[in-house]
């Protein structure tokens, strides 16, 4: 990868265009935009099971939090990224001043401000309507998504690098999409799965994240269990960056 000295202003241009480019695509932005806030009611019937309005509320929010991560972040940026490669935009972007981290940075920095803003309406006009408490710990919860929203981010371009088209994209999305779903504890709960199960799920790529996130809902959590998804999520974030500079394709796939 090239490394000019990273320039805020030229991150933030990036942004702007990449917004501007996100705005015209109708059907990225209904996904970035609807799909979240939809994937909420759903999360609440199949966690219908908790008991209390309370906890129902707080497990939804939870789950509901995570989605929007999923889809805003890495279901869109999979397609972003590899839109813009095959339309050559990466490649033409990459021979002037910006660095490769800019570039990837400020395709990214859209949806993470679009995800961020999606979780503070969730926070606070979703814990009223289902009952739930405020983020006990919300300085937790907005470093957990900022750690997500890296973490994705990185996942998505490395997704877009064995991703042929657009159209593909919802493919390549799947495995890690169903995985953080079933077993990072979105829909089920992961202290409800079989000890086994469970220890082999907190090791998941966004298990940390989520972890963390339930720690910013819910508060009381140990200092050696936020220890622990804190460190799994650094780990992941490393090994995905490591990837990205391995795999990432700036060419065109043929």
């Amino acid at each position: 990868m090239n490394t000019p000295t990273p320039n805020p202003g030229r991150l933030a241009a990036l942004g702007r265009s990449e917004l501007t480019l996100l705005v015209r695509n109708r059907a990225a932005l209904s996904v970035a935009l609807l799909m979240p806030l939809l994937t909420v009611f759903v999360l609440r019937s199949t966690l219908d099971g908790q008991e209390g309005a309370a906890a129902l509320g707080e497990a939804t929010l939870t789950g509901g939090t995570g989605m929007v991560l999923l889809l805003v972040v890495y279901v869109n940026l999979v397609s972003a990224y590899t839109a813009r490669r095959e339309e050559l935009v990466l490649k033409r972007l990459r021979t002037g001043e910006a660095a490769d981290l800019e570039i990837l940075a400020g395709t990214a920095l859209p949806a993470g401000v679009l995800a961020a803003c999606q979780i503070t309406v969730l926070a606070v006009a979703g814990a009223a309507a289902l009952g739930a408490p405020m983020p006990r710990n919300p300085a937790l919860l907005a470093l957990a998504v900022l750690a997500g929203t890296v973490l994705l981010a990185g996942a998505a371009a490395l997704t877009a690098s064995f991703t042929r088209t657009v159209e593909s994209a919802g493919l390549t999305t799947l495995p890690l999409f169903l995985l953080t779903v079933l077993g990072s504890g979105l829909s089920v709960p992961v202290d409800s799965l079989p000890d086994t199960v469970a220890s082999v799920c907190e090791l998941l790529p966004v298990s940390g994240v989520m972890a963390l996130v339930r720690a910013g809902w819910s508060g009381g959590v140990e200092a050696g269990e936020l220890l622990g998804a804190a460190l799994t999520t650094l780990a992941w974030i490393m090994i995905t960056v490591f990837a990205v500079q391995r795999w990432f394709r700036w060419e065109p796939r043929r």
